[in-house]
This record gives C-alpha cells, structure tokens and sequence, in this order.
C-alpha cells in the first residue's frame, strides 16, 4: 500500500477510516449520505432526494449540494467527518483522492457494465500513477469545441471545418461578411482554456502531464504548435477580447454578434437564457491539418465515488442504482444539457448534434487542464500569453511552474517508474 501523500491534497488525512459512514438511524433505516458539488444542479438532487426517499423502506438518503464543495469536502477529511458517496468532477481533485486512498474500489459494482468504455478510460488516466481497481462511476460528461450559429452558417452557405486551414478559411469568409467570426470572454481567465483544451486534444498527446512528470519530454515541445496556433485565433474575435468576460460572450453570441463561440457545452443554458430562440449546434475544434485526427474535448463532469469506510456498500450501491436509472439520468440530461457517460438511447440537447458522432463512437480525450494543479494558475498564465503574444516565454514558464507546482507528484512518479516501469 503507498503512503498518503498529504502535501498534494494539503490535507492531514487521519487513519480511522473504519469510523466512516453508512450509519444507521434510530429507526434502523441505513443512512446514506451524499455531498456532490455541482450547486448549479441542486435542485434535481433535492428531487432525487425526496424520490429516493418516498420508495425506499430500509435506506434513508441526503443529498447536499453546497457551494465551493470541494473545499468542504476537503475540511470535513481533515476532521475525519467522511461521507458515504461524493459526486466531483474527473479532474486533479480526483486524482489526489485516489492516491490518497479514501476512495472504495467499486469494480464489484455490476452498473460499471452500462458505462461508456471511453469514460472509464478517461476516469483510469487520471490516475498519478496505475492503480488497481476502479474508483469513480462517471455519471455526465461535458464536451467543449466551438458553438455556432446553426441559422447563420445555413444563411450563408459555410461549411464545418474539418482540418485547421478549413478552420482559417472559415474564418477569413465570416470577417469577409463583415461578421465576427469569434467571440472570446478572455476577461475570465477560466474561458481562456476552453480554446486551449479543444486544440490541445488533437495536437498533444493525450497523456503529455504524465510524460513530462516522468521526465520523457516538455511542454515547449509538446506545447509549441498548439501555443503559436492559439495565437492565430485572436484575430477573428473582438478587437480587444480582455475586454468581455463570459456572460458578455454569451449574450453577444446569444444577440447573433459572432457566427461562433468556442466554448464548451456548458455555456448553452447561460446562452439560452439571454436567447431561447437561437439555433445552436456544435463541432469539434479542428487543430490538425488531417481531419482524421480529430477527437472531442470531453471529459467527466460529474461522477460519484464511495468512500473507502463505508460499512454498507450494499445500500451504497442502491443509490447508485436509482441515480443511474435511465429516467433519472435522462432527467438531469434535460436539466443540464449533459452528455450521459452511461450507454443507452438516450435524447441529448440538439446543440450536441455535431458532436454526437464522436461520442457514440467513444471518440473523445480528456481535457489537459484536469492534469494540470490549480496551484500553478494556468488560466492565468494562458491570458497573460495571449496579451503578451510571446511563445518562448510562455513556455519556458509552462515548464519552470511545473517542476514547481509539481514536484511532489514528479517525485512519486519517478519513483515509481524507478520501481514498476512504465507508469502510464
């Protein structure tokens, strides 16, 4: 069994994890306790709450959904006070959970069977380094590419792009219109990676963090055609895109300013409530100059995982078992305009339309940002690249935060790569 590696979590996990959850109620009903951390989603989980609930004898569920929930999350492993299941995202949070090894293995679990191979795929490289089992259930996906004006583009006669030169000529036709090809809301630092990940997926391998941790190559070399081709963008958006941040991008989009916006499909509800009348679909960000390269940015939005001490995995895995149900999953697909990481017939939002080829075909790679430790302030980064327009440094700067940022992570995986070999 590896050590806990507290610095990465910035936590002191405490060894009593057989005192976790799955306690019973005084009137012996099992107490299943879920915190999730999409507050933008609490009102489905109040529902799912009250549901669950009013068909269940022996299990009693509560579901809370509060803001900044990872920091509790992280509060409440300190004080030893664990949960039962947790719903967080598949980025580096995650990532640290399972090397801290407070996560159960739910491999066991027959729901496993009914998800998206390629979101397990996704959920196994997130670990730091191979670890058996499998420890999160994906749940919903999102995917980022580029939105467009699905009314305007039919209007005009443009073509999806499918390779990077289509992509600038695309552009070069829209400008000729005298209409904005773009429109960034890079005042938000977070939307400049939406961009930067939708690119990346096809010109970086997919696993470049881990490389670069074991020591098999850079970011200035894996990072150098994606950063100059990022710059190329900034022209066919507005004159100065520091200028708006996200809701001022989704309410010009939503007003018919720009034929497209690359942004992930997230920003729909948010476009939606300035417009709901505007015809939105989706296509996945063409970087390449082989079309055939092409894959979609998506990753695990949400996901729930049962914590390593709870003492009723049975009823844990009830709950698992209605939140999966086709109708509940449906249910927040609706809500959310979500991509299901279950398999199944189910009616995805029609702005997914251009994207859906890839993901029934299981086409799809995670985003780079979810690798990446918050510490380190990528988004910031990438905004200060895009006013500066300086590759060099930008990227000398890349890999100097890394080795600061990332050391602790760097040294368990040399170490382990020392002892194992080949830690993919």
């Amino acid at each position: 069994m590896k050590g806990k590696r507290v610095k990465c979590l910035g936590l002191a996990f405490g060894c009593a994890l057989s005192l976790l959850g799955c306690a019973s109620s005084a009137d012996g009903k099992v107490e299943i306790e879920i915190v999730q951390y999409k507050p933008e989603a609490a009102n489905y989980f109040k529902t799912v709450e009250d549901e669950f609930n009013a068909t269940h004898d022996d299990i009693h569920l509560t579901i809370s959904s509060p803001n900044d929930a990872t920091t509790i999350l992280k509060t409440r492993f300190i004080r030893e006070d664990y949960p039962d299941i947790i719903g967080i995202g598949g980025d580096i949070n995650y990532s640290y959970f399972v090397d801290a090894e407070i996560l159960s293995d739910i491999s066991d679990y027959q729901g496993i069977a009914n998800i998206n191979p390629g979101y397990l795929e996704i959920a196994e490289s997130l670990e730091l380094v191979p670890v058996e089992g499998t420890y999160i259930l994906p749940y919903v996906a999102n995917a980022a590419g580029v939105l467009y004006n699905r009314d305007m583009f039919e209007e005009h006669g443009w073509q999806i792009p499918e390779t990077w030169e289509e992509m600038l000529n695309l552009c070069g036709e829209i400008q000729a219109e005298g209409i904005l090809p773009f429109y960034f809301g890079f005042k938000d630092t977070w939307t400049c990676l939406a961009p930067w990940n939708a690119m990346a997926v096809e010109l970086s391998p997919s696993d470049t963090a881990k490389q670069v941790n074991k020591g098999a190559t850079t970011f200035t070399s894996e990072y150098r055609e994606l950063a100059e081709k990022y710059m190329q963008l900034l022209p066919y958006g507005p004159n100065d895109p520091f200028a708006y941040g996200y809701n001022d991008a989704c309410t010009a989009f939503a007003r018919g300013e720009s034929a497209m916006y690359p942004i992930g499909s997230y920003a729909t509800p948010q476009i939606l409530s300035v417009n709901p009348d505007l015809n939105i679909d989706s296509f996945v960000m063409p970087a390449s100059d082989n079309k055939e390269d092409r894959t979609l940015n998506s990753g695990i939005d949400l996901g729930f995982c049962v914590m390593e001490g709870c003492r009723n995995k049975e009823a844990a895995y009830e709950v698992l078992d209605f939140l999966y149900a086709d109708e509940n999953l449906q249910k927040y697909i609706d809500d959310q305009n979500a991509v299901p990481c279950k398999t199944g017939d189910f009616r995805l939002a029609s702005m997914l339309d251009g994207m859906l080829p890839f993901i029934e075909e299981g086409n799809m790679t995670d985003y780079q940002d979810h690798y990446y430790p918050s510490e380190m302030s990528v988004d910031a980064l990438l905004q200060t690249f895009l006013i500066e327009k300086d590759v060099d440094d930008f990227l000398t700067t890349f890999d100097t935060n890394w080795q600061r940022y990332n050391r602790d992570i760097i040294r368990m995986v040399q170490a382990y790569e020392a002892a194992h070999g080949n830690a993919n």
